[in-house]
């Protein structure tokens, strides 16, 4: 029988030990640790754990949680255990715009992304020959002013039946009203560009182009009611300059925003991202 691989994930307020007595946990159980991190916050005075480990076979998990959670109690710790193949069911949404969805759906079928695509919901049509090539329901779920409600009441639901307990806005263009960000909270990613000064509203790349930027970029981040506020998880840029056209500069921004998106969702189905205050800890 192969060994069985977790993922252990603890969050507690930061004290002397801290470490000592998770790896304590972890050996008495002789378990064999192949990857993890640790970060001590000064400024929230939180201390943060990752690990991964290999379990062989004769290995007690219902033994080493309850241990675990008298040592989360005497911490005040915050903690999950699981399997690392019982990946996050993901739901995505989509506008028009296919290119995070397609990089989201190649990382899924050659099993680097960490999360397990379940659904593709749009209030388009657009997109559907995707989930039909990767044989994945397609939910059209149209959105206008006087059918918000009821289109986010539809998406309620298209959680509940797949079951789906991260949702990823691969450029939906759609704001979600506060009390579904609240409902999502910490479980629903974003994307949007970061061209620098920063340009709301239509054709951001265009905009960005007439004012001569020299920097663009993309900023993947947990959803909230302070629309593109919210808690941080991936960032990254590429400089520009006089040459480039609007177009492959607005191209370019594409290749950035696909890139991104995908980074903060592989570390967030991975378990990788900790909430800390309105900053995140992310272990990559």
């Amino acid at each position: 029988m192969s060994a069985r691989r977790y993922i252990l994930r603890a969050a507690a307020p930061d004290g002397i030990g801290i470490i000592a007595d998770v790896m304590g946990h972890l050996a008495s159980h002789r378990v064999s640790v192949t990857e993890n991190h640790d970060f001590g916050d000064p400024q929230s005075e939180r201390f943060f754990i990752w690990a991964k480990f290999e379990a062989e076979q004769g290995f007690n998990e219902t033994a080493f949680r309850d241990g675990f959670a008298t040592l989360a109690q005497r911490r005040e710790m915050e903690w999950s255990l699981r399997l690392e193949r019982a990946q996050p069911k993901t739901l995505i949404m989509v506008s028009k715009g296919d290119h995070c969805l397609n990089d989201l759906l190649y990382r899924h079928r050659r099993g680097r992304l960490g999360a397990d695509i379940v659904s593709i919901v749009s209030n388009h049509t657009d997109t559907k020959w995707h989930a039909d090539r990767h044989d994945l329901p397609f939910f059209h779920v149209p959105v206008t002013r006087d059918t918000k409600a009821a289109a986010e009441q539809r998406l309620r639901e298209i959680i509940a039946e797949t079951g789906a307990n991260l949702v990823v806005l691969a450029r939906y263009m759609q704001v979600l009203s506060d009390t579904m960000c609240q409902e999502l909270a910490g479980r629903c990613i974003n994307i949007h560009h970061s061209a620098l000064p920063s340009f709301k509203g239509a054709r951001p790349y265009h905009q960005a182009h007439a004012r001569g930027v020299k920097l663009i970029g993309a900023t993947a981040h947990f959803v909230t009611g302070d629309l593109d506020e919210g808690p941080i998880i991936a960032q990254d840029v590429a400089p520009v300059d006089h040459r480039l056209s609007a177009e492959k500069m607005a191209e370019l921004g594409k290749d950035i925003e696909a890139r991104v998106l995908a980074r903060a969702v592989k570390a967030q189905a991975e378990g990788r991202v900790f909430l800390n205050d309105k900053r995140t800890v992310v272990f990559e």
